[in-house]
């Protein structure tokens, strides 16, 4: 921090603690979960750094306070905020348009005022606190506006914007009717980064069709009022990741291994035991997953008893509609498969709507034969990448959907089209059945991959090229 400001400067939708506000005001805050947190946490730590964002909770009026070793500076959202800015324009508008339409999305007029108005709000925010020329870094789909509203409150600060999901092509871009208008938000960054090479290059399609910048490779020229160029924007691809060595550590532990151990007794030791965590999502392909299984189990090729497929799906975003059907839609069919093919003790699949702490997920993660990510659309995926880093017995098949980012990097995983049922029942199959030689093979390509790009170096890859961005004086 210097004297009139931070020089490092994060910009969330979320806070990374999650508060307990007792009646009096008082509150206490823990480090929120998430991968966001556990990637920037270090960086805000060691750079004395502020965090913007909101607190979790509607009409809170908090000051900046400090947690965890940073700086956090709250967005106050209102009820009527949180339902059309959060729930409807990011997470109904959004979304579903950003996941190639997998839900058809909704567009009114009022969500998108609302999204921009708390746009708004979180530029000045940030605006407030950043020291002359600091680097601020915002984060994701609910805030592609914030960049260039706070480029026009503050042009002394390196922008950097990083898209944590699909950045959808023209095609399907095109539909949103204030495509223009979040174009030109993003392009206030210096630095854009993607998931995938493939969604730099949509949003530099999409650039093209709606402006007339110039865009050369990675690079959309700025000009200056008189034509002259101004300044330059790179998009380009910056592969997120895990604190992959953390995880490693935690999953050795005796605990853990002991709590895997656990689980498989508990289950009846089956032979195999296949394993799905998600957010309760529909981009997750949890339907195709099931019914693959469910079809595998009543064909006889995965017998009760031999096989047993664990099911955690943490709850989300559980007032939009959509996930209100998709919630029914999976408990009716994880019924129907245990009510026809299991037995009494001897489910075919255990289904778990909560979520649970980290050393739960490592144990689950060591206990499971087979890791199955079938993901309809996703940015990264970082289940993948966190069932790699537990499995320090080199052991364990990845069953990967090709639709994830992490497809990109995990060559060591089966990959699958989770939308072809007789490929992915296959796929299951066959890695379930891998001889212990080729599954290990796999998995140690799997981990030098993930122990070696971990979320460190994702970061340090990211600020690393934000800082070297030339700044308008320098053009």
């Amino acid at each position: 921090m210097s004297g009139t400001g931070y020089d490092f400067v994060t910009v969330a939708n979320r806070l990374p603690v999650d508060l307990t506000v007792a009646d009096d005001g008082t509150f206490e805050s823990v480090r929120a979960p998430g991968g966001l947190v556990t990637a920037l946490a270090p960086i805000m730590q060691e750079r004395q750094g502020a965090w913007v964002g909101w607190p979790g909770s509607p009409d809170l009026e908090l000051e900046p306070f400090d947690a965890d070793g940073m700086r956090c500076v709250p967005v106050q959202l209102s009820t009527q905020d949180i339902e059309w800015y959060y729930e409807g324009f990011a997470n109904d508008t959004l979304w579903p348009l950003f996941h190639d339409v997998i839900a058809p999305p909704a567009f009114h007029r009022e969500w998108w005022e609302a999204y921009r108005v708390v746009n708004q709000r979180f530029a000045e925010a940030a605006a407030r606190v950043a020291a002359h020329g600091a680097t601020v870094w915002v984060h994701d789909y609910q805030l592609q506006l914030v960049p260039a509203m706070l480029r026009a409150l503050r042009p002394d600060v390196r922008i950097g914007y990083f898209h944590h999901i699909p950045f959808p092509p023209w095609e399907i871009f095109a539909q949103l009717p204030w495509r223009s208008a979040v174009v030109r938000g993003l392009l206030g960054a210096d630095l854009l980064g993607f998931q995938r090479g493939s969604d730099a290059s949509n949003f530099l399609r999409n650039v093209r069709r709606l402006t007339d910048l110039k865009v050369s490779g990675q690079l959309v020229t700025i000009p200056d009022e008189d034509g002259s160029p101004l300044r330059q924007v790179r998009a380009a691809p910056f592969p997120i990741s895990i604190d992959s060595k953390a995880f490693d550590r935690l999953a050795r532990t005796p605990e853990v291994q002991a709590r895997a151990k656990e689980i498989r007794e508990n289950l009846g030791n089956p032979r195999t035991l296949l394993l799905g965590v998600d957010r309760l999502d529909y981009t997750k392909g949890i339907r195709h997953r099931i019914k693959a299984y469910g079809e595998l189990v009543a064909e006889g090729r995965m017998p009760v008893g031999e096989a047993i497929l664990v099911q955690v799906a943490s709850p989300s975003r559980e007032k939009v509609r959509a996930y209100m059907e998709l919630r029914e839609d999976v408990e009716l069919l994880v019924g129907r498969i245990n009510g026809e093919v299991g037995e009494i003790g001897s489910p075919a699949i255990e289904y778990l709507h909560h979520s649970y702490p980290m050393e739960e997920m490592a144990a689950l993660y060591v206990a499971a034969d087979v890791m199955l990510v079938t993901s309809l659309r996703d940015g990264m995926n970082l289940v993948a990448k966190e069932y790699v880093a537990a499995r320090a017995d080199d052991d364990g098949v990845l069953v990967l959907s090709e639709f994830t980012g992490a497809a990109d990097e995990l060559s060591g995983a089966v990959l699958v089209n989770p939308h072809d049922i007789e490929g992915l029942k296959d796929a299951i199959e066959y890695a379930a059945h891998l001889p212990v030689k080729d599954a290990r093979r796999r998995m140690r390509r799997l981990r030098r991959r993930v122990l070696e790009d971990d979320v460190a170096k994702w970061s340090a890859a990211f600020l690393g090229t934000l800082a070297a961005m030339p700044t308008p004086g320098d053009q």
